[in-house]
């Protein structure tokens, strides 16, 4: 397993040999696997207490975890709407992709850097959506799943010239990314108008805010094996780029605390 990981994300073959005959899972990659088991232990609680399950549901619109516009006030909801899931597909596709990409990324790069990418894409999902689409509710850990997917884009762009399929691996995230934000943008404007007790949209803003987060962070934190010039000069420009888009949204919802 270790030289499958070795082999796919380190770039030098001195390196992919360090790390195949040193590693030891110690410490091991817990920050994807216990974001996992949290958000499938509230879809199971939730799936328990509604006694339902169906591909759209159960949405627990009433939880203190749902991200709503509403309610921005609640400062905890920025974070923690990545705990809920609309759907069962919704919460497969998220913990698929997440263990699939997450776990051998934090392998390579550490519970810490790979835990400031996923926050940081669950961050920039809600503050995004806050901005660009106000009137929706938000739910699912897409926005970390989206960081995920473009932190894995970013260290394919930092060490392009020494790995494998490179070229490959960009198709692939880009048919992933693009598959599912269809589906979302389509679920977003295919949705009937608000009455009363209907459910409001979910937005597919979280997925490209996620992503951007998730490559310029991705950027500034994940392990550079072979540092050039314009590496340090893409460091630069990606903490410039995240920390205005960051502080643009955090002023934006201050000075317009009301909704709508």
């Amino acid at each position: 397993m270790a030289r499958l990981i070795a082999d796919e994300f380190l770039t030098d073959e001195r390196d992919r040999k360090y790390y195949a005959d040193h590693y030891r899972c110690l410490p091991p990659p817990l920050f994807i696997i216990s974001v996992t088991l949290i958000e499938l232990g509230f879809f199971t609680y939730y799936t328990v207490w509604h006694g339902e399950v169906s591909s759209s549901g159960p949405l627990p619109i009433d939880s203190i975890f749902v991200y709503r516009p509403d309610k921005r006030q609640e400062i905890w909801r920025f974070f923690f709407y990545m705990v809920l899931h609309a759907g069962f597909v919704h919460l497969m596709f998220n913990l698929l992709v997440q263990l699939l990409v997450g776990l051998p990324l934090e392998m390579v790069h550490g519970s810490l850097r790979i835990g400031c990418v996923y926050m940081a894409g669950v961050l920039a999902g809600s503050l995004g959506t806050s901005v660009f689409d106000p009137d929706v509710y938000l739910v699912g850990a897409s926005g970390g799943v989206y960081a995920l997917l473009a932190a894995h884009l970013a260290n394919v762009l930092l060490n392009y010239n020494n790995m494998e399929f490179g070229l490959v691996r960009l198709l692939g995230v880009f048919l992933i990314a693009s598959v599912d934000v269809g589906f979302a943008i389509y679920d977003r404007y295919a949705a009937l108008p608000l009455t009363d007790g209907s459910i409001p949209p979910v937005s597919y803003v979280a997925h490209l805010t996620g992503a951007l987060a998730g490559l310029t962070i991705g950027l500034l934190v994940l392990k550079n094996f072979e540092q050039k010039l314009r590496e340090q000069l893409m460091w630069w420009l990606a903490l410039g780029i995240y920390g205005a888009c960051t502080l643009f949204a955090i002023l934006f919802n201050i000075f317009h605390p009301t909704y709508p």
